[in-house]
C-alpha cells in the first residue's frame, strides 16, 4: 500500500520553516546563476569579437597590398570577400574550399549591411551545418568587405560546462542548506516543543479537583530572544494560574471551614432554643418565675443567634460590595465617634481603665458611622473580653499623612505569634477551650476588618507581652 505524504499544513514547524529556506535559497540560486552565466556568456562574446577585430586588421592590410589572406588565417574560421556596389554584393573566388561555408546566405546579407553603414557590423548567425558563429564585417577599401566568421562552439561548451558546475554545486548546498538548516531550526525550536510538551502535561492533570496544582514548567533554554520572551511569559502564565489554583483550593477549604463552624455556631443556640421551648412547654404548669427564667433564656439565645446572622448577612454583603455596598457614607466626626465608643464602653465594663488620647480636636471624614462605631466597639470589646480584670486599656485618634488613625490598645499577656495572621479569619479563637458565651463567636475581628476594607482602610495588629494595639487607617478626604 502506498503511503500517503502528509500535506505541507501537516508538517512540523522546523520542517516547513526548511523548506522555505530551501525553496528562497532555489529562487536566490537561480538568480545568481542566471546573471553569472548571462556575464560569462557576454564576457566571451566581447572577447570573441576583441579578437575577431584585432584579426581583421592584419587581414584587411594584406588584402589591400596583395589581394590574398595567406599566411592570415585561424583555423576553423570561415573568410569571405565581397565586392560591394550598387547595393550588390559579389563574393570573390576564395583562395582555398574551406575558407567558406556551405550556407553563405548570412555572409552575403552581413556584406550588403556593412555597404550600408559607417562602422564595422557584428551579428551572430546559425549557419547550416556548422553550428552558431560570430560574423564581422570590415571595409578593407572602398568598394570592398571582408567577413570574418569565428565559430561560437568553445563559448557554448564554456557556458555548458559552468552550467553544470553550478547547478552541481548550487544542488549540494541547496541539500546541505535545508538537512543542516532543518537541524539548526529543530534545535533552535527546541524549547517551543518543550511548551507543547509541558501543555499537553497540564492538560493531562485534573485541575478540577480542590487540590489541583502545576508543578510543570518550561525550563529549556535557547532559541534566541523571542522565544526566551515566550517561555517566560508562558512559564509567568503557569505561575499565575498555579497561583490561581491555590487561592481557589484555599477558598475552597475556607468555604468548608465556613460553613462547618457556622453550622457548629447555629447549632448551638438552635439546639439551645428547642429544649428551652420544651421546657417551656412542659413548665406551662409549673410556678409562674419558673416560666419566666425559661422565657428568659430563650429570648438571649435567639437574640444570639439573630446577633451571629446579623454578622453573616453583614460578611456576606461586604464581599458582594461590588453589587450592594451596605455603607451609608456620612460626613462624620472620628473623634466624636471615639468618645461616644468610649463613653459606652466605661459604661458597660466600669472595671476597666480606659484612657483616650486625641490629637485634633476634630477630624471630619467620609464614612459611615454606624460601621465604624460597630469596629470600635468590636475592638474594645474584644479587650475586655481576652484580657484579665482590671487591665488598662486605650485609644488614640491621630492624622498621619492622608490617613487618620485610630489605636486601641490593652496591656493584656498578648496573642501568640502564630495565631496573629489568623486572627481576622472568620469563626477563629485564639483560646480554642475558651466558652461561646464569654468568648463570643469568632466573627468580632473579622467583622471589623471588612468594614474598615469596605472604607478603603486597613486594619493592623502588634501584639506581644504586655502590649497589643490595633490599628486602623482610614483614607481622609475632603
Amino acid at each position: 500500500m502506498i503511503r500517503r505524504l502528509p500535506s505541507y499544513r501537516g508538517l512540523r514547524l522546523g520542517t516547513r520553516l526548511a523548506l522555505g529556506l530551501g525553496v528562497l535559497a532555489l529562487v536566490v540560486f537561480a538568480v545568481v546563476g542566471t546573471a553569472l552565466t548571462t556575464y560569462m556568456r557576454d564576457y566571451l562574446s566581447h572577447q570573441l569579437d576583441d579578437q575577431l577585430g584585432l584579426a581583421q586588421v592584419a587581414q584587411s592590410k594584406n588584402v589591400a597590398e596583395t589581394g590574398t589572406l595567406q599566411g592570415k588565417k585561424y583555423w576553423g574560421w570561415y573568410y569571405a570577400v565581397y565586392d560591394v556596389s550598387g547595393g550588390k554584393a559579389v563574393l570573390r573566388k576564395p583562395e582555398e574550399p574551406g575558407d567558406l561555408p556551405h550556407d553563405i546566405a548570412p555572409l552575403t546579407s552581413l556584406a550588403r549591411a556593412q555597404s550600408a553603414s559607417d562602422s564595422e557590423v557584428v551579428r551572430t548567425a546559425n549557419l547550416t551545418g556548422d553550428g552558431t558563429y560570430r560574423l564581422r564585417a570590415c571595409e578593407v577599401k572602398p568598394g570592398v568587405v571582408l567577413i570574418s566568421g569565428a565559430p561560437m562552439a568553445d563559448i557554448d561548451d564554456t557556458v555548458r560546462r559552468l552550467i553544470t558546475v553550478q547547478v552541481i554545486a548550487f544542488g549540494l548546498a541547496l541539500l546541505a542548506l535545508v538537512v543542516f538548516g532543518r537541524r539548526m531550526l529543530k534545535r533552535g525550536l527546541n524549547p517551543l516543543s518543550d511548551m507543547a510538551h509541558t501543555a499537553q502535561g497540564i492538560a493531562s492533570h485534573d485541575l478540577t479537583e480542590s487540590a489541583a496544582r502545576l508543578p510543570l514548567r518550561a525550563d529549556k533554554r535557547g532559541g534566541g530572544p523571542e522565544v526566551e520572551e515566550l517561555r517566560t511569559a508562558f512559564n509567568t502564565m503557569l505561575e499565575h494560574i498555579d497561583d490561581s489554583l491555590a487561592v481557589r483550593a484555599e477558598a475552597e477549604q475556607r468555604l468548608r471551614r465556613f460553613v462547618a463552624d457556622a453550622s457548629h455556631e447555629l447549632r448551638t443556640p438552635l439546639m439551645s432554643v428547642r429544649g428551652y421551648a420544651d421546657l417551656f412547654q412542659y413548665a406551662a404548669a409549673n410556678a409562674p418565675e419558673e416560666r419566666d427564667r425559661h422565657l428568659a433564656r430563650l429570648r438571649a439565645e435567639a437574640a444570639r443567634m439573630g446577633v451571629l446572622l446579623d454578622d453573616l448577612l453583614l460578611l456576606a454583603r461586604l464581599d458582594a460590595a461590588e453589587v450592594e455596598a451596605p455603607l451609608r457614607m456620612q460626613d462624620t466626626d472620628l473623634v466624636e465617634l471615639v468618645d461616644e465608643a468610649a463613653a459606652a464602653f466605661r459604661a458597660t465594663h466600669p472595671e476597666r481603665p480606659l484612657k483616650v488620647t486625641s490629637g485634633p480636636p476634630s477630624l471630619t471624614l467620609r464614612l459611615d458611622p454606624h460601621r465604624i462605631r460597630q469596629v470600635l466597639d468590636n475592638l474594645l470589646t474584644n479587650a475586655a473580653v481576652h484580657t484579665p480584670a482590671g487591665t488598662p486599656v486605650s485609644m488614640a485618634v491621630e492624622v498621619t499623612g492622608d490617613k487618620a488613625v485610630v489605636r486601641v490598645e490593652d496591656t493584656g499577656p498578648g496573642i501568640p505569634a502564630a495565631d496573629q495572621d489568623r486572627v481576622f479569619d472568620r469563626f477563629y479563637r485564639v483560646d480554642k477551650a475558651r466558652s461561646r458565651d464569654r468568648g463570643g463567636s469568632g466573627l468580632g475581628l473579622s467583622v471589623a476588618g471588612s468594614l474598615v476594607r469596605a472604607h478603603g482602610g486597613t486594619i493592623e495588629l502588634r501584639s506581644e507581652p504586655g502590649s497589643t494595639v490595633f490599628t486602623v487607617s482610614l483614607p481622609v478626604r475632603a
